[in-house]
């Protein structure tokens, strides 16, 4: 047995169940969310459920599993939808109290923005307080005809009406800078010019919030009677419908039609519903520009360190002491640099520069509170320590024979560090950057502290000077996924969106990586030298 174990082969095989384990773990996980992430946008049947007791149910069959302490019973979970009625999205029946199973075909599905699907059939247009036959073409018709009036209304709310409140608010703040001047009468013309402008703006803010006032009664005309499976009748107005579509008379290619427009429009909206329903754009953005950020910030500062660290440092006990607090570094909970970003970066730094730039807006904070600009520089903090190592490590690899023949041929240390030993190590480089991006793209408490919301009002790029604008809160898949799964009062209905959320903010992170991994192989490539 002595022998046995001295040939090595238990290792072995001891470390190739635990990459084994490993693996299936990860897979398992993948596996998980893919599951239940990829089906949330499938247009399931709708099922009319009539019970033993004469009551009427119906909905999407969501799941199916055994009765707790009830041996070989089963219930069932349906989508009933309809919260502005029932007050709840779903609803356990149990099996044995099923009668009958009906997939009715004019059974169908209302999307809707507010207040969840509406599952029912299509009584009529209601008219005077009566209902009038509509057919469902007709309805399609109708609804595309409000999709187009909440597009006019979505522009002027944000464009135009956004537009003059940006302009009359930077009005505001000259006016205020000038009022502090010393008075004379050059300054007074230019103060009556900039109220003039403001006085022009409000009326045509005026103008534009009457528009829209009629255009929202002009929305809110059109409204449908739907019958529900119990014998209610709902009202809705056609405005607040997203969609309608019969899933029990749609074909297969009908259905994957469907499910890839609203896995798209998951993608490229905004959400609504206390984030449990619509997209997850803005986050989406939030996350790719603030890893952008942090890589902008982190590897200059990484390398500079490490640079000095491999290159001039001596082996003296300053140099060994920077190289502890950097191992220890990576070791420090993120909220403890969260807590560090909001006393320095947000209260000391931006509040400095508000006091130096921006004191004609205080109190109100321009850059003294949480933004992404701040989250990004925290989080280049929290990752600094593994470009660093990162860094050591590529510059050790450079063979020494290179940068002695550098030195050789008359090339400065300076040059040899800039054209040989920089370009080698930069396989290295781009590993610690792989490492930290994988890190930063997921951490969610730091952000909370920094400059992450809930729902973000504007994007930090837009079409105003200076267009990209870092001082703005933003929103961020982590975040999200941490609000919509424990903070959310419908936690039922917001269960999907989590899958979905963190299915994406994998898919981020995998394709930042590949795309770092990619042009480090590159680089390997041009780079690779033989020794002779």
């Amino acid at each position: 047995m002595k022998k046995f174990f001295k040939t090595g082969s238990p290792y072995i095989w001891l470390t190739a169940c635990a990459l084994t384990v490993t693996l299936l773990m990860v897979g398992g996980l993948v596996a998980l969310i893919l599951i239940n992430g990829l089906g949330v946008f499938w247009p399931h049947a709708i099922t009319r459920l009539t019970l033993e007791n004469g009551s009427v149910v119906m909905g999407e069959i969501i799941d199916r599993e055994p009765i707790p302490r009830k041996e070989n019973e089963f219930r069932t979970k349906l989508k009933v939808g309809n919260r502005d009625v029932y007050g709840l999205d779903f609803m356990w029946v149990e099996n044995a109290d099923i009668a009958s199973r009906e997939y009715p075909l004019h059974a169908l599905a209302f999307e809707r923005r507010e207040w969840g699907n509406l599952y029912g059939y299509l009584k009529g247009l209601k008219a005077d307080g009566d209902s009038k036959p509509l057919t469902p073409e007709e309805l399609l018709h109708l609804v595309e005809e409000h999709h187009t009036l909440a597009e006019r209304i979505q522009h002027i709310e944000k464009k135009v009406i956004g537009d003059i409140s940006y302009r009359m608010e930077k009005y505001r703040i000259a006016m205020k800078r000038l009022t502090s001047k010393k008075p004379s009468i050059k300054i007074q013309e230019k103060i009556d010019a900039l109220q003039a402008k403001i006085k022009d703006l409000e009326k045509t803010y005026q103008e534009k919030e009457d528009m829209l006032a009629g255009l929202y009664t002009k929305a809110m005309k059109d409204e449908i009677v739907v019958l529900l499976a119990g014998g209610e009748e709902v009202s809705a107005h056609i405005f607040n419908i997203i969609r309608v579509y019969a899933p029990n008379t749609m074909g297969t290619l009908d259905k994957l039609g469907l499910y890839l427009k609203k896995f798209w429009e998951f993608l490229s909206e905004e959400p609504r519903e206390a984030n449990t329903e619509g997209g997850v754009f803005p986050a989406i953005f939030g996350t790719i520009m603030m890893v952008f950020l942090m890589s902008i910030a982190v590897v200059p500062l990484g390398v500079l360190t490490a640079v000095y660290l491999k290159e001039y440092a001596s082996n003296s006990l300053f140099a060994r002491i920077v190289r502890i607090s950097v191992s220890n570094l990576a070791g420090v909970p993120s909220i403890v640099f969260g807590i560090f970003g909001l006393g320095f970066f947000v209260y000391f730094v931006g509040g400095s520069i508000d006091t130096l730039f921006f004191s004609e807006t205080l109190p109100a904070p321009t850059f003294g509170t949480g933004g992404i600009i701040w989250a990004s520089l925290t989080l280049a903090l929290l990752t600094v320590p593994v470009v660093v190592v990162a860094t050591e490590e590529g510059l050790s690899s450079v063979p020494r024979s290179i940068q002695e023949g550098s030195l050789a041929l008359g090339a400065t240390k300076f040059e040899t560090l800039w054209k040989v030993v920089l370009p080698q190590a930069t396989p290295g480089i781009l590993t610690g950057v792989i490492l930290a991006i994988a890190r930063a793209a997921g951490e969610v408490a730091p952000l909370m502290l920094t400059g992450v919301v809930k729902l973000a009002p504007s994007l930090p790029i837009d079409q105003h000077f200076p267009y990209i604008h870092l001082e703005r809160k933003f929103m961020h898949l982590g975040f999200h996924i941490y609000d919509v799964g424990f903070q959310s009062p419908n936690v039922e209905a917001a269960m999907p969106m989590v899958y979905t959320t963190t299915l994406i903010l994998l898919l981020i992170v995998l394709i930042l990586n590949l795309t770092a991994i990619i042009i480090r192989n590159k680089l390997r490539k041009k780079y690779r030298t033989t020794s002779l």
